[in-house]
């Protein structure tokens, strides 16, 4: 997903280009706090104020101070340590979603699957918006 957004500007990255909140760096965000929720707090047991997560649909938005830079790191740090914390379980552990439903770490992975792919297609429409590009060749 990353290589999605290189070589574009900040102001292509915060550029609204439909009719919903979603911009370039709006799904980077995106994707960092999904990560972060389903691992950090999900999977891991994390503690939701000390991991400062916005609340329900807030995910989208960019704080100002953000970079591009800042965004993409948060990312990959936030793609490493779901890496590092799934590791540490079983596909077929289970946790509680919070929402009243109990998932397998084997649900999870596949949920983020989904996520990733679905957004990374939206990602696809934005850039190749931006500047005739899909961000296909790089790693991400």
């Amino acid at each position: 997903m990353a290589g999605k957004v290189r070589g574009v500007t900040e102001e292509q990255a915060r550029r609204r280009l439909v009719s919903s909140e979603t911009t370039l760096a709006g799904l980077l965000r995106h994707l960092a706090v999904v990560e972060c929720k389903w691992f950090r707090l999900v999977v891991a047991g994390g503690d939701a104020e000390e991991l400062h997560l916005p609340g329900r649909g807030e995910s989208w938005v960019v704080p100002e101070d953000a970079t591009l830079a800042s965004l993409t790191a948060d990312y990959e740090r936030g793609c490493a340590d779901s890496r590092a914390i799934a590791a540490r379980y079983s596909l077929d552990d289970v946790f509680d979603s919070g929402e009243d439903i109990t998932v397998s770490l084997r649900w999870i992975l596949v949920h983020m699957i989904e996520e990733t792919a679905r957004h990374a297609g939206h990602a696809d429409i934005l850039r190749e918006q931006t500047d005739g590009s899909t961000g296909d060749g790089e790693s991400g």
